[in-house]
């Protein structure tokens, strides 16, 4: 049978899961795969691999992390394992142009949005989209990081043409009608195996950086009494939408995300980002008595002594 393989390059993500699964006494394995090798003229172990791969692994000067991933896992399917977030996963975690494309075809809107690379092209494409206020953000990137709001084109010259402008990993930055929210939050919808587990409130209103993990919490940023949590469980959460997430991910192949969405004024949902290395949020978790990482290791369990 083997055991669970767990394929990561940041062992502050992990170190939740890896409780849970001592919690549950299940036999388990790290790959570390900031760096390595892949033996073509050998075949992988038995059990199942888990892929949490991250998009931002650069900022952590994992810069090859993913590429190197993505041979392990298409190794590991060409030997028949069974892999939770394999090839197809990676190739939309480490391009939001492919989030979009797989997201439109599925029937899902997104943001109206123009890939570009060069600064003068980065410009020209805030001119096509027309939009009266637009974001910037890297094609790869991760926990929202690169994210600039723009209310005219003048400002985005200014920043392109500066020290600050950030150029992406990949060379793609991508212009982005802006959405505004009314009440200055989004949604983050978790999915284990496919299924619904919970979707959670993120208060936007002091930034783009929104990822849940307490390893990226900014301590001294605690809300007051009476103030909003950054990140709350919606309870009894039942929109249309989850049965369109849940086709995506069987359509893409992905077992184990984090999607997320924002509405406006009028309604309307436009879907924005995949995370396909979701991490949860302790907090929020905790106020509601539901774990995800809980959730997850019971997941690996069962795959396990199913394959």
């Amino acid at each position: 049978m083997g055991k669970i393989h767990i394929i990561h390059e940041n062992s502050e993500w992990t170190d939740h899961l890896i409780k849970r699964m001592d919690e549950l006494g299940l036999d388990y394995e790290e790959w570390f795969l900031d760096k390595g090798m892949v033996d073509l003229t050998t075949a992988p172990p038995e059990g199942i691999f888990y892929n949490r791969i991250s998009a931002s692994s650069h900022t952590r000067d994992h810069r090859y992390a993913p590429e190197l991933t993505e041979s392990v896992l298409a190794w590991l399917e060409l030997h028949g394992r069974k892999v939770l977030n394999g090839t197809r996963a990676i190739r939309l975690e480490v391009s939001k142009v492919n989030q979009y494309t797989a997201l439109k075809k599925a029937g899902i809107a997104v943001p109206a949005t123009i890939a570009a690379v060069g600064k003068e092209n980065i410009v020209d494409a805030a001119r096509r989209l027309g939009a009266p206020s637009f974001i910037t953000k890297h094609n790869r990137a991760g926990k929202g990081l690169g994210v600039q709001l723009f209310h005219s084109i003048e400002a985005l010259e200014s920043y392109v043409d500066s020290a600050e402008f950030d150029e992406p990993l990949d060379g793609i930055t991508l212009i982005q009608e802006y959405i505004k929210s009314p009440d200055s939050s989004i949604t983050r919808c978790e999915f284990i195996g496919g299924e619904f587990i919970y979707a959670v409130r993120v208060d936007t209103s002091e930034g783009f950086e929104l990822c849940p993990a307490d390893a990226c919490r900014i301590e001294d940023l605690a809300c007051p009494v009476g103030e909003r949590p950054k990140f709350e469980i919606i309870k009894d959460f039942d929109e249309d939408i989850i049965d369109a997430y849940k086709a995506f991910l069987k359509e893409n192949e992905i077992a184990i995300a984090g999607i997320e969405f924002i509405r406006d004024g009028e309604g309307n949902v436009y879907t924005y980002d995949v995370n396909t290395n979701t991490n949860y949020n302790r907090d929020a978790e905790e106020k509601e008595g539901v774990f995800g990482m809980l959730e997850l290791a019971s997941y690996l369990g069962r795959e396990l002594h199913q394959s």
